[in-house]
């Protein structure tokens, strides 16, 4: 027999969670599925700082934790398992989990986030979390007044070196091209800011730090340059990798209208994306802020949705 539910919920992290605690408020019995990552991004980091309510910091996977127990508290009936197939095509939704178990969903909520790109080098797996970051306005403040690395050529690269320019002492901009993918505008405005060197056609060969049980910390990189067919090392405190995120959407690929990233289009200031019925909170529809704040602010968004769409269908 398939099991039938107002609002299934795919994904955790922030805007799952936070949809939970919105859905069940509104008696929406929801079910949510929280993925091969219980938690999202956020787990896999350190301190977090910038999220209101923690005045002296939590560290990411407690703060996930307590999103959770919240969510429970509330009434979200929270499994672990994977969201392995859907069909958007017929209502109510019918949703595959785990390859063997069907659920029919009234409305869904997809909250299945978006996963940075990392350098794929062995020497940075072990110092991700530790001076490794993917995002410079989550924990560039660690970096006042020290030396860091931006690693990419793009807009977003670009923007995290001005943003850690403004703090930090020195900003070295690795690319492994010649030139920037980026804007013009946001170009120029790089080339005009004196504490960042840009360094062209090279790749981080190596991250060099310091291991201790389990202190652990960024002191440097080994560069690798093309050109020259060379290395050097540079001593930083931090490296920020901004090569790009890949949403996590392979899932709804023809079933819902995704941007040219991969991103869930949604209807701007709602989370209706293009089939009624069907919502996206957090990173898989926002490639701009990607911070844990708006995540959580748009699962609330998505559970309002949510239920006014289903008090219209009555």
């Amino acid at each position: 027999m398939k099991e039938k539910v107002k609002c299934l919920i795919i994904g955790s992290g922030p805007a799952g969670y936070t949809a939970g605690i919105y859905a069940s408020r509104a008696n929406l019995s929801p079910i949510l599925i929280e993925g091969m990552m219980p938690g999202g991004q956020l787990t896999m980091t350190t301190t977090v700082e910038n999220f209101p309510g923690y005045p002296f910091g939590k560290q990411g996977p407690e703060m996930m934790t307590d999103f959770r127990m919240q969510a429970e508290r509330m009434g979200a009936d929270i499994r672990m398992g994977m969201v392995t197939a859907v069909d958007l095509s017929i209502r109510p939704f019918v949703c595959t989990i785990d390859e063997d178990k069907q659920v029919l969903a009234d409305t869904i909520i997809i909250s299945t986030g978006a996963l940075a790109k990392w350098l794929e080098i062995e020497s940075e797996q072990d110092f991700k979390g530790y001076g490794i970051s993917t995002c410079a306005t989550c924990d560039g403040f660690f970096y006042k007044n020290k030396n860091v690395a931006v690693v990419g050529g793009g807009d977003s690269a670009l923007e995290e070196a001005a943003y850690l320019a403004q703090m930090c002492k020195k900003v070295y901009l690795i690319h492994r091209r010649d030139e920037f993918r980026a804007s013009k505008a946001m170009q120029q405005r790089i080339f005009q800011i004196p504490n960042i060197e840009i360094i062209w056609n090279s790749t981080i060969q190596e991250v060099l730090g310091e291991k201790e049980g389990m202190m652990k910390k960024v002191t440097g990189m080994r560069l690798y340059d093309k050109l020259k067919k060379s290395t050097q090392d540079i001593e930083v405190d931090g490296i920020f990798v901004a090569i790009g995120h890949t949403p996590a959407t392979s899932l709804f690929e023809g079933q819902l209208e995704l941007d040219e990233q991969g991103y869930i289009k949604t209807i701007p200031g709602t989370t209706k994306t293009s089939v009624p019925g069907v919502f996206a909170a957090g990173d898989v529809q926002d490639s701009n802020y990607r911070q844990a704040i708006t995540a959580a602010a748009s699962g609330c968004m998505a559970a309002l949705d949510a239920e006014r769409f289903l008090n219209s269908q009555e």
